[in-house]
């Protein structure tokens, strides 16, 4: 297990999430709350949102693997809560849906790459967060379902439009509207998961897409990154790449890494990264 060299700021403390870092520049982020299905109270979705935040102003990360512990990767939110915030006496705008962390992952958009390892049952705002992953690799008897509807709400944390654009327009309507679960090997044969493997080897293969990433230029994970989620996020295709090129590219060869790359490839050597600057 790999250490996090000193840091300012310092990592956030959270009790609902594990931080670990299981090799060089990863961060491996564990959903701990395995009697209630790692969902997520409002305590649970505000230390997630600092988590984020904290991931992408670390210059000593470059990915991050999220996962949960016991038979669930997560059940989304947390349902009892919700109802005892639905007090017909309270402000609506206080109801958990409409808290700002209420979808700490399944709308972040974020600098830097997220992979699911997804261990088990995985349920509502739980499978509203791998849509979002850059990467999702499932464990065999792992599962997913969006059951929104069959509880009156609706999955409304970002999975809906993103579903549209990984699955295609039935499959999405056929996974949201009926609330029926999906194994890991249908999701797999959707292009909703990268991967299946035996549970026993979920992290060790997160870690091992992880460590591909992170060896490689920190300004330029982040400027791919991007022109990858403006080409998913933004209609057209060159109003994506001038979007990218204007902004994180134009950062990127402001940079070290680019001159250390180019260096490095003509004097047949391994490079050398900085931290970002991006």
């Amino acid at each position: 297990m790999a250490s996090l060299p000193t840091t300012t700021p310092p990592p956030p403390t959270p009790t609902f999430l594990l931080l670990s870092y299981p090799a060089p520049r990863v961060l491996l982020i564990t959903m701990n709350r395995p009697k209630d299905l790692n969902c997520m109270n409002t305590t649970a979705q505000w230390e997630m949102d600092a988590v984020w935040k904290w991931l992408d102003a670390e210059p000593n990360l470059s990915v991050a693997i999220i996962t949960g512990t016991g038979r669930a990767f997560s059940a989304g939110a947390d349902l009892k809560e919700w109802n005892s915030s639905m007090d017909t006496g309270a402000d609506p705008n206080s109801r958990m849906g409409n808290a700002p962390a209420f979808t700490p992952l399944s709308r972040r958009l974020g600098k830097k790459p997220v992979i699911a390892a997804v261990n088990g049952l995985t349920m509502g705002g739980g499978t509203e967060f791998i849509v979002n992953c850059d990467l999702v690799v499932a464990a065999e008897e792992a599962y997913f379902g969006l059951p929104e509807v069959k509880r009156g709400i609706s999955p409304i944390g970002g999975a809906l439009p993103r579903l549209i654009r990984t699955i295609g327009l039935q499959r999405a309507s056929e996974f949201a509207l009926t609330g029926r679960n999906v194994t890991a090997q249908e999701a797999l044969a959707w292009g909703l998961v990268n991967k299946v493997v035996p549970k026993g080897e979920l992290i060790k293969e997160a870690v091992e897409y992880a460590t591909a990433i992170a060896v490689n230029s920190p300004d330029a994970i982040i400027c791919t990154r991007a022109g990858i989620r403006q080409g998913w996020e933004t209609a057209a295709v060159e109003e994506a790449v001038g979007i990218t090129m204007d902004r994180e590219f134009a950062e990127l060869q402001k940079g070290e890494n680019i001159l250390e790359g180019l260096k490095a490839f003509s004097e047949k050597r391994a490079p050398v990264w900085k931290a970002s600057r991006l």
